[in-house]
């Protein structure tokens, strides 16, 4: 079950269970992955969790949907056009409470170090088991949630 988060103004009404949910509203994820397929998995898989879902296919386009408006979550690749650890301390220096997971299928200890230290909450290694990678997104969203009330 995707976190909700509270907001008193916003009524919505979710596709899948019909039904109004009043003084909350879904999180949205920012899903960045220059693969079209891998893409489409990840969305496919978090919408039918019950998420709102934003799409980049490169740093430069996810860059420019965070300065319109700030997800709950960003969960992007790291090697793709546009990436790398400057990439996510870019991502940090515009959205410095939004939490971040990082995947790649090229990473080593080295990168994963760079790029948790360029800010980063999370580190996954592809292929990635998409239970495991919900669960860190719930973990994620509820410490945040907790850190902004």
């Amino acid at each position: 079950m995707p976190l909700a988060i509270p907001n008193d103004k916003e009524i919505r009404i979710t596709p899948r269970r019909m039904r109004t949910v009043a003084t909350e509203r879904t999180a949205v994820l920012l899903v960045v992955e220059d693969d079209r397929e891998m893409r489409s998995l990840l969305c496919d898989e978090f919408w039918s969790a019950g998420y709102q879902l934003r799409q980049a296919k490169d740093g430069d386009e996810a860059f420019r949907a965070v300065l319109q408006s700030v997800p709950d979550l960003i969960l992007t690749d790291l090697r793709m056009p546009a990436g790398g650890a400057d990439y996510v301390s870019r991502l940090r220096t515009v959205a410095p409470n939004c939490p971040i997971i990082v995947m790649t299928a090229f990473g080593d200890a080295r990168s994963r170090d760079e790029v948790l230290k360029a800010g980063a909450n999370a580190y996954f290694d592809k292929p990635v088991r998409i239970s495991e990678l919900k669960t860190r997104v719930e973990e994620l969203l509820a410490d945040h949630h907790r850190a902004t009330r």
